[in-house]
C-alpha cells in the first residue's frame, strides 16, 4: 500500500526558524507549486514564527487566500506584503486582528470586495489599530467597507489606484474619522463625485483622482489646511477654465480658484449659476465661430512620441550582454529619449519623483525590476552589461565617493542598522531597503561604458558620472530585472509615457510665459516647435525615442526597444509616430 505523500519542503521557513529572523521573503520559481500543494494558501507552519516583523509573498499566481492562523501566529507583524498574487474576489478568511501591523500591501490581486468587519479585521475593537499604509491598487474593488475608518483609525496613506470604485463611502470623510490621513490616491477608477466633506481630512497633503468621471471639484477642497499636491487630470469637468487649470497649473493656483469660487457662491449662488450658464453659452458660440470643436481639443491634449529606428539613426547605442548575468539578473532593456526639458521650475524634481513612484508601484520596490536614468552626454558606448565579484566592482555612487561594491554594501548595511536604532523601527528607507536583493549573490550585475567605468549597479544605484541634471535634455534609460523581459518592457513603456506627460506639462507652462513676449516682438525668430518638422497640429514638440539594441557578445540580437509591439497599448491621448 502506497504511503502518504511527503509534505512540501519549505527551506525558507527552516532558515527563518533557525536564525530567528524577523523578515521573510517567499519567492522563486518553485513557490507556485508549493502554494498550490497547500491548497492555494500559505503553509500553516509559517504561522508558527511569532518573531516575524516583515512578511512578503509576491508574484504567486496560485495564492488565493493567506490562510487561517495569520493573526494568531504572527502577533508582532509590522509589514505584510501580498502583491501580484491571486487573492480574491473576497478576502476570506480576514486578516485581522493584527495589533502591530503598520504596512499592508494587497496591490495587483483580484479583490472585488472587502467584507465589512471581515476583510481587514473586526471593526470593534479596531482590527488594525496601528495601520499606517494600505495599498489596494490594481484590484477590482467596486466599493470600500464603510467601517474602514474604524478598522484602521491611524491610517496615513491609502492607495486605491486602478480599481472599479464609483464612490467613496461617506464614513471616509466623517469628521475625525481619519485624522492622520495625508495621502489619498484613487486615480483610474470610475468616481463620479467628490463629497464636500473631503475638507474634514485635516491632515491631507496629497490627493490623486486623475482619470475618473468627476464633473465637479468641490470648493470645500480648498479648506484642507495642509493640502500641497492634487491631480485631477483626465476628468471632464463642467468648469472648463478649471479643467484647463488642472492640466497646467500648480496646486496653489487651483486651490485659490476653488476658494474664490466658493466665496462667490456663498455671496450669490443663484447669480453664479446664471453667469456660469451664460459663460458656457458664450464658450460654445466662440468654439463654433472659431471652428474649434472636440476634435481640436483632443489634438491639443495629445502626447506625441516619435520612434527613431536603428536603421534611421547614424549613431545608435548598443548594449552587449555578458553570459555571467544569466543566473543573477539576466533581463535588460534600454532606450534613448531626446527632447526632455528639465530646466524650468521643479521639472527635474517632478521627473525624479515619478521615477521613485514607479519603483514603489510597478517595480514593486525594485523586487520586480529596477530603473536607472543617465545623462546621455556622459554615456560613452558601446555599453557592456556584465557581472563582477563584489571586491572587483568599483563605482562612484550617486552622492558618494568611489567605492568597491563590497565596501558600499557593507557601509549601507551599517547605515541601515544605525537607522533602525535611531528610529526604533524594523524598516529602513533609501538604498538600504534594497540590500536584501543581493543576498546570496557571488557576483553583482553592473553596466560598464566604453571607458571601463561602471555607470550602473542595479538594483542599488547608478553613477555620479552620468547623473541627471537640470541641463539634461537627452537621456539613456535602462530597466533590469531578475524576473522577466516583459516586465522590463512594461515598465519602460510606463516610464517613457510618463516622461511624455511631464514634458508636455513643462512645455505648456513655459510657453504660456513666453507667449506675450513673442506677440510683443514680431521680429522674434521662430520657436523650436515651429522649426521641428515632427511637431504636432498644435505645434507641440514630440519626444524622440531612439531604439537601443541589446545583443550577446557574438552580436546576436536579444531585444530591441521600442519594437512594433512596444508602446502599442498606449492610451488614446498618446500618439506614437513610427
Amino acid at each position: 500500500m502506497a504511503g502518504a505523500a511527503a509534505p512540501e519542503a519549505w527551506p525558507e521557513l527552516d532558515l527563518a526558524e533557525r536564525e530567528r529572523r524577523r523578515e521573510l521573503l517567499l519567492s522563486g520559481p518553485g513557490l507556485e507549486e508549493r502554494v498550490r500543494a497547500a491548497g492555494g494558501r500559505l503553509p500553516p507552519r509559517l504561522f508558527t514564527l511569532p518573531l516575524l516583523h516583515c512578511l512578503e509573498v509576491s508574484g504567486c499566481g496560485s495564492l488565493r487566500a493567506p490562510g487561517p492562523g495569520l493573526a494568531q501566529g504572527l502577533p508582532r507583524l509590522h509589514s505584510l506584503v501580498l502583491r501580484r498574487n491571486a487573492l480574491g474576489p473576497g478576502l476570506s478568511p480576514g486578516l485581522g486582528p493584527l495589533p502591530a501591523l503598520r504596512v499592508l500591501d494587497l496591490s495587483g490581486n483580484a479583490l472585488e470586495a472587502l467584507p465589512p468587519g471581515q476583510g481587514l479585521g473586526p471593526a470593534e475593537p479596531p482590527g488594525l489599530p496601528q495601520l499606517q499604509s494600505l495599498n489596494l491598487s490594481g484590484n477590482r474593488l467596486r466599493e470600500l467597507p464603510a467601517d474602514l475608518p474604524r478598522c484602521a483609525p491611524r491610517l496615513q496613506s491609502l492607495n486605491l489606484t486602478g480599481n472599479c470604485l464609483d464612490a467613496f463611502p461617506a464614513e471616509l470623510f466623517r469628521p475625525g474619522a481619519l485624522p492622520l490621513l495625508s495621502e489619498l490616491a484613487a486615480a483610474d477608477n470610475r468616481l463620479r463625485a467628490l463629497s464636500p466633506d473631503v475638507a474634514h481630512l485635516s491632515a491631507l497633503k496629497t490627493l490623486d483622482l486623475a482619470n475618473n468621471q468627476l464633473s465637479e471639484i468641490p470648493a470645500e477642497l480648498a479648506d484642507c489646511p495642509k493640502l500641497k499636491e492634487i491631480n485631477f487630470r483626465g476628468n471632464k469637468l463642467q468648469d472648463k477654465r478649471l479643467e484647463k487649470m488642472v492640466g497646467s497649473c500648480q496646486t496653489r493656483s487651483i486651490l485659490e480658484y476653488l476658494r474664490a469660487r466658493g466665496r462667490s457662491r456663498g455671496r450669490a449662488e443663484g447669480s453664479e449659476k446664471e453667469d456660469g450658464r451664460r459663460q458656457r453659452r458664450e464658450q460654445r458660440k466662440q468654439r463654433r465661430e472659431s471652428g474649434e470643436g472636440e476634435a481640436a481639443a483632443a489634438d491639443t491634449a495629445q502626447l506625441l512620441l516619435r520612434v527613431l529606428r536603428v536603421s534611421e539613426n547614424p549613431t545608435p547605442l548598443t548594449v552587449r550582454v555578458s553570459p555571467e548575468v544569466r543566473g543573477i539578473r539576466p533581463y535588460f532593456v534600454g532606450a534613448v529619449v531626446r527632447g526632455m526639458n528639465l530646466e524650468p521650475g521643479n521639472a527635474l524634481k517632478r521627473f525624479l519623483s515619478s521615477q521613485t513612484k514607479l519603483h514603489e508601484d510597478l517595480c514593486e520596490k525594485r523586487t520586480a525590476a529596477t530603473i536607472a536614468t543617465h545623462d546621455l552626454l556622459a554615456v560613452r558606448g558601446p555599453l557592456l552589461y556584465a557581472a563582477r565579484p563584489p571586491e572587483d566592482l568599483k563605482i562612484v555612487p550617486l552622492g558618494r565617493k568611489e567605492a568597491k561594491a563590497k565596501e558600499l554594501v557593507r557601509q549601507l548595511q551599517l547605515e541601515a542598522e544605525e537607522q533602525r536604532k535611531q528610529r526604533k523601527r524594523q524598516t529602513v528607507s533609501g538604498l538600504h531597503r534594497y540590500l536584501h536583493l543581493l543576498d546570496g549573490k557571488e557576483n553583482y550585475p553592473c553596466l560598464v561604458d566604453a571607458d571601463g567605468d561602471v555607470i550602473s549597479f542595479p538594483p542599488i544605484t547608478n553613477s555620479e558620472k552620468t547623473k541627471i541634471k537640470k541641463t539634461t535634455c537627452d537621456l539613456f534609460l535602462e530597466v533590469t530585472s531578475a524576473t522577466s523581459l516583459q516586465i522590463c518592457k512594461d515598465i519602460m513603456d510606463a516610464l517613457v509615457l510618463k516622461m511624455a506627460e511631464l514634458n508636455k506639462y513643462t512645455l505648456e507652462n513655459e510657453e504660456e510665459g513666453a507667449l506675450s513676449d513673442a506677440e510683443a516682438d514680431p521680429s522674434e525668430p521662430p520657436s523650436d516647435s515651429q522649426r521641428n518638422p515632427h511637431s504636432g497640429k498644435d505645434g507641440q514638440r514630440p519626444l524622440v525615442v531612439e531604439q537601443v539594441r541589446v545583443v550577446d557578445l557574438e552580436g546576436t540580437l536579444k531585444v530591441v526597444y521600442p519594437s512594433k509591439a512596444d508602446l502599442a497599448a498606449a492610451p488614446p491621448r498618446v500618439t506614437v509616430l513610427r
